[in-house]
């Protein structure tokens, strides 16, 4: 889907009644929290400072898989069973640390939780993310309170791209997947969105694993949640 899709004014998704957002790169710029608590691991390790800009290239599929690319250098890192059991431990020492000290909202998220609620959409938080600190951060940053739930990346077995966590929230909204919209910024959202049968919008200022979303398979690319509320007519 081009970007030329967020400036279509009448785009509809009929039926919709509750929305699925990501955290990570959709709802907040976590990058340099992480970045901070990876390269911390990494110095306990002996291993130099990596780029926060290398480092949002690995966010996106969960702290163990975070862990392995950031100690590998490398999106394919695969690190031994010890090693990682290890500097789990050490990054969730680390980052308990460093969660939300530098985070920041992106532009319209405020703006667009705001209108989506004032047209009676339902909203949930599913994240990758391990669930202490997915709560700990959106109560931070003033969003608890707009989720009606919230599914961390061990809430349930799977993460995505796997569809579990969305068909999961389904079930907990109470709701059929085809009445529910996916908000995210990464091939993560949007294979899971499809493979639950779920509508997917993406942002563009994410991670995505250091790729633009343009060649994701999407409903739309919207500039911001503000820009997603507004086309939900």
């Amino acid at each position: 889907m081009s970007q030329s899709a967020v400036t279509q004014p009448a785009y509809t998704l009929a039926g919709i009644q509750a929305i699925i957002l990501d955290l990570d790169g959709t709802l907040l710029d976590t990058a340099p929290d992480l970045a901070a608590a990876a390269n911390a691991v990494r110095a306990d390790f002996g291993l130099p400072a990596l780029s926060l800009e290398r480092v949002a290239s690995f966010v996106g599929k969960g702290a163990e898989s975070l862990m392995h690319r950031a100690l590998t250098d490398s999106l394919e890192g695969n690190v031994e069973a010890s090693r990682l059991k290890e500097a789990m431990v050490r990054f969730e020492h680390h980052y308990e640390r460093e969660n939300g000290l530098q985070a920041k909202l992106y532009p319209g998220v405020s703006e667009g939780v705001s209108l989506m609620k004032a047209r009676g959409l339902r909203l949930a938080c599913v994240t990758n993310k391990p669930y202490q600190f997915s709560i700990k951060l959106l109560q931070q940053k003033g969003l608890l309170g707009d989720m009606e739930f919230v599914l961390g990346g061990d809430s349930v077995p799977q993460r995505k791209p796997d569809p579990l966590p969305l068909l999961v929230a389904c079930q907990r909204f109470g709701l059929r997947p085809d009445q529910v919209l996916a908000i995210g910024d990464s091939v993560n959202d949007a294979l899971a969105a499809r493979r639950a049968g779920v509508a997917v919008f993406a942002v563009p200022y994410g991670y995505n694993e250091g790729r633009g979303v343009d060649s994701l398979d999407v409903d739309a690319i919207v500039v911001s949640l503000e820009a997603a509320a507004r086309l939900l007519i």
